[in-house]
């Protein structure tokens, strides 16, 4: 209960003077991400010699660039040295400066090239930027980034299209670009013939793919994609049946729960199975 108020609730001098005598490195942390800290507050975290203090204290708005450039490179010459702390106070945490997507949209886009990524993706998540903004977030070099622009209603379609094809493999996460409403849903068909077998496992969103794609999918050497096949609305009797006989057993299953499963195939699965 501690570490959640100190994380979340305005906290008064009295009550961070408190929590920041506690010897528990948790309720540090915990403090540091709060945000609601004054600048006094914040001033006092950055002597803590804690990684994910120092990274906390660095996204606050109450530090200039020069405090912020000095506590990023504290904890990068960390993990240079091999500190596994420092490497998820870098890499794995997902605290985010906030503050940010209500500042005044001329300090916004002063952090248009801040070469921490946590600040692009934040501003990325904003809806108000100017065109040229959204150029270059479109383009930005950390796929975080493109992920979050890629959020906004009116992204044109061609940006979301060049981002599917060209990052498939991390787009299985809810909510895929394809669901977008400027996404062209017309083009999924041509993923078909992608390389990327994430990429090409998109097709499968279609509800009316045609047979001969489905086909396609379900010749590749990837259960990832038989998979997605077995579970298609349009898979027709035929290739249900050659996917029941898929060495992946889990390929076989999701096959045999396909609703289209004729109750002839059903009543083999199940005598085969002894029931």
């Amino acid at each position: 209960m501690r570490v959640n108020v100190a994380r979340y609730v305005p906290l008064t001098s009295e009550q961070f003077a408190q929590l920041m005598r506690s010897e528990e490195e948790e309720v540090h942390q915990a403090v540091a991400g709060n945000p609601h800290l004054s600048a006094e507050m914040v001033a006092r975290l950055l002597d803590i010699d804690d990684p994910l203090v120092r990274i906390a204290a660095a996204q606050s708005r109450h530090v200039d660039a020069e405090t912020r450039d000095r506590l990023y490179a504290l904890v990068e010459a960390e993990r240079a040295d091999g500190s596994i702390e420092a490497e998820v106070a870098l890499s794995w945490n997902f605290a985010e400066p906030d503050w940010l997507r209500e500042a005044p949209l001329t300090e916004r886009m002063t952090y248009l090239d801040c070469q921490y990524t946590t600040f692009r993706r934040v501003l990325a998540s904003c809806h108000d930027l100017p065109e040229e903004a959204w150029r270059r977030l479109d383009n930005d070099p950390e796929l975080v980034v493109r992920r979050a622009a890629a959020r906004r209603p009116d992204i044109p379609p061609e940006v979301l299209e060049g981002l599917v094809r060209a990052h498939g493999d991390v787009f299985h996460i809810r909510p895929l670009l394809v669901d977008h409403l400027n996404f062209p849903r017309h083009m999924l068909r041509t993923f078909v013939d992608e390389p990327s077998p994430n990429v090409r496992y998109l097709v499968l969103q279609d509800p009316e793919l045609p047979l001969p794609d489905l086909q396609q999918l379900a010749a590749a050497a990837d259960s990832f994609l038989h998979r997605g096949v077995a579970r298609h609305s349009n898979v027709t009797d035929a290739l249900l049946e050659h996917l029941l006989s898929d060495p992946d057993p889990q390929v076989a299953d999701d096959a045999a729960a396909n609703s289209a499963l004729r109750p002839t195939q059903m009543y083999r699965i199940l005598t085969a199975a002894g029931l």
